[in-house]
């Protein structure tokens, strides 16, 4: 396994355990330590900083989960496929979460949000996260 793609693996782990951490489990002092203190937010959502992410965290429903069906990484960068469910919402989102890794914290957020799609709603057929439409 060459340097890089252990580097890889690494990033994977890094991003898939802080996702968790913050998003299921709600630790925001065991989070702190995977957010970076200067984490640059990108998303339309999310006020600036780990700190506007946290608080959107506190202000979402107990009953919101997140799911990742894919984690594909690059270098610095790690691709997250995932659902948040339980968001008090008509629907689950689907979204593609993007973040750099810096130093071994998430230095840097993009993402890609969309409604998930009923069986009815869905034009190819085919569901948008996992193997079954949402019920």
């Amino acid at each position: 396994m060459s340097r890089n793609t252990e580097q890889e693996a690494r990033n994977k782990a890094l991003v898939l355990k802080a996702f968790d951490t913050l998003f299921n489990r709600r630790d925001y002092a065991a989070a702190a330590e995977y957010w970076s203190p200067h984490y640059i937010q990108h998303s339309a959502h999310i006020s600036p900083g780990r700190e506007g992410l946290f608080e959107l965290v506190e202000n979402t429903p107990p009953t919101m989960r997140y799911e990742n069906a894919l984690v594909v990484a690059e270098d610095d960068y790690v691709m997250l496929h995932g659902r948040f469910s339980g968001l008090g919402q008509s629907a689950a989102w689907v979204v593609v979460d993007i973040v750099r890794v810096e130093n071994g914290r998430l230095a840097e957020h993009w993402d890609v949000v969309q409604d998930e799609a009923t069986k009815a709603q869905s034009k190819s057929g085919h569901p948008m996260f996992g193997r079954s439409f949402p019920s």
